[in-house]
């Protein structure tokens, strides 16, 4: 404006979220390890041998993907955005490691993953739980897993009985691996930096696997965990998860009933596959710990016999006073089978 003061508008400084020209997008759980001495560190307390196929599952513009290429043998990339796709290909092209890089497109949950020794990554947060349960699945063995998780969500898989993170989740996975905690990344070693601090997680996989029913198993722990710190009697008398066992108790008679000429353990597997209660190791653990359960009132509704019969599970292994906060993994399989051993199943 005429007489007016021509007002200079300052050079913005340069972004964060960009590397190499690429913008990160945080709502995608996008979060560039930036620190050399951080990933230098993880690649370390990986154990890597020289003849190892790694698994890495979200590259990023391969800041990790670098020193895991140097450490081992091969490096299989699974990314799901095409941007970091084309900037791994163009950083590792004609180099050395090209030829030991293979990058694989795609929602890693979706992905059928190959044969590998070892997987190192720093992850999408909101996957945590799916990943973790799919690579303790995976139908070939592996050594371990060194993963970047959101801290909480690392110290509940760490967790032990009487921690106040101690909950399903780390029942979970504890019984299919062993799980160490290896160091504390704070939130400025990434760019974009995220809101919470994060923790490296080592992973291995128990050899052999424990021979459970995964969906009996992961039953039993959703009721376990309704109310973690009540009393498993005060959670075992409500009339939900009454009714629930008195459902499966006779589906299972009536499935035993029916295959009369077949073994008394080929129809108690095969009522296994009966009324599917969602496994869900998906979910994290979202158990309350308020103490406003109700409990089953005596004589409401049906079921008071069955009742008893369950009641009379937990009084046989000193369960009825027991809080599920408190439990060790094997106390857990022990009431398990004492419920099993009565006819009582949880999928």
């Amino acid at each position: 404006m005429a007489g007016g003061k021509i007002r200079k508008e300052k050079p913005k400084a340069p972004s964060n979220n960009y590397q190499g020209g690429i913008s990160f997008h945080k709502s995608k759980g996008q979060h560039i390890l930036k620190n050399p001495l951080l990933v230098d560190s993880i690649v370390q307390k990986a154990g890597i041998k020289s003849t190892d196929v790694i698994l890495e599952i979200g590259p990023g513009t391969g800041n990790l993907t670098k020193k895991l290429l140097e450490a081992g043998k091969e490096v299989i990339a699974v990314e799901l955005d095409s941007r970091m796709v084309l900037e791994l290909q163009r950083r590792f092209q004609g180099t050395p490691y090209s030829n030991r890089l293979k990058v694989i497109q795609g929602d890693v949950l979706k992905t059928e993953l190959p044969r590998f020794d070892i997987c190192v990554a720093n992850i999408p947060y909101q996957i945590s739980s799916p990943l973790t349960f799919k690579l303790l699945f995976h139908p070939t063995s592996f050594r371990c897993a060194v993963i970047m998780y959101q801290r909480e969500f690392a110290m509940r898989l760490v967790a032990q009985p009487g921690d106040n993170l101690y909950c399903r989740l780390s029942v979970n996975t504890q019984l299919y691996a062993r799980v160490s905690h290896l160091l504390k990344v704070g939130k400025n070693n990434f760019r974009p930096p995220p809101k919470v601090d994060s923790s490296v997680v080592r992973i291995e996989p128990r050899k052999p696997q424990p021979q459970v029913n995964k969906k009996e198993w992961d039953g039993f722990l959703r009721v376990c965990f309704i109310r973690k710190n009540k009393t498993l009697g005060a959670i075992f008398r409500q009339k939900s998860v009454v009714s629930m066992l008195e459902k499966n108790f006779k589906t299972l008679q009536a499935v035993l009933a029916s295959l009369n000429g077949s073994t008394g353990e080929a129809a108690v597997n095969a009522s296994m596959d009966l009324g599917d209660q969602s496994m869900g190791m998906e979910d994290d653990d979202n158990e309350m710990d308020e103490d406003d359960d109700v409990e089953m009132e005596e004589g409401q509704g049906g079921g008071g016999e069955f009742k008893e019969k369950v009641m009379n599970v937990l009084k046989e292994g000193g369960f009825e006073e027991k809080r599920s906060s408190k439990l060790s993994q094997q106390e857990f399989l022990y009431l398990l089978s004492l419920f099993n051993k009565s006819g009582i199943h949880f999928s």
